[in-house]
């Protein structure tokens, strides 16, 4: 749970339709996650996926219902504030990693914190929080190698990065857009169980968005999104 005993994520009675759209792109009746909870959200191309991490993100803002992240209604946040909510309380991992190849590696984790004074203030401290320098070890990543430019790294070394950045200043909220997509069985597997083993050393709430069903065994609970904007629990 929440800090404040809310659930940590919370949807209630959700749509989301794009203007001059005759369907809705997402609708979900009820969602409640705690801390620490893994979702699986699957669904092919078209079912609305991006659009349910943009509604999380507070990036739009659902047509009808409610979303509450760690007890705050994201609708009625201005623009400005919804950006330092999602700085503050929400970690992404995404598809291509996003990695800038011009910084070092302990640079791009850097790079989550400069844009939260408490991201900032929580890996600093390195108490409650492992700095970014103690993520990348504890993600095998050795200190002798954190000045290197992610050009010059591997594609799992890449992952991990990505995985360090998306937990620096201890986000609530983890978010995960089909990381896997482009990785074969083996390499897949191993990422998720870093991921897992990195979110729950940390207690977040981990949202995992991807079009492979193979992946759902892996987590707790899984709903689908379906091309017609339904949603369903499949778990």
């Amino acid at each position: 749970m929440s800090g404040n005993g809310e659930p940590v994520v919370e949807i209630d009675q959700l749509t989301f339709r794009w203007p001059r759209q005759h369907a809705d792109t997402v609708s979900i009746e009820a969602l409640a996650l705690d801390r620490g909870e893994h979702l699986f959200v699957r669904g092919a191309s078209g079912s609305g996926k991006t659009t349910l991490l943009n509604l999380l993100a507070g990036i739009h803002v659902p047509t009808t219902g409610t979303i509450r992240l760690l007890g705050t209604d994201m609708a009625h946040l201005a623009p400005s504030r919804r950006d330092r909510f999602r700085a503050d309380h929400i970690g992404v991992v995404f598809q291509q990693f996003n990695l800038l190849p011009y910084l070092t590696m302990l640079e791009n984790v850097a790079v989550a914190t400069s844009f939260s004074r408490r991201k900032r203030a929580r890996a600093s401290d390195g108490t409650n929080q492992p700095s970014a320098e103690q993520l990348l070890a504890s993600l095998n990543l050795p200190p002798e190698i954190h000045n290197s430019r992610v050009a010059e790294l591997s594609v799992g070394q890449q992952q991990r990065v990505a995985v360090a950045r998306a937990l620096v200043g201890g986000p609530e909220i983890l978010i995960a857009d089909e990381p896997t997509s482009a990785l074969d069985a083996d390499n897949r597997d191993r990422f998720l169980e870093l991921l897992f083993r990195q979110a729950d050393a940390q207690g977040c709430t981990l949202i995992f968005v991807s079009h492979d069903p193979a992946l759902a065994s892996g987590f707790e609970r899984t709903i689908e999104l379906r091309s017609n904007g339904d949603t369903r629990s499949a778990a």
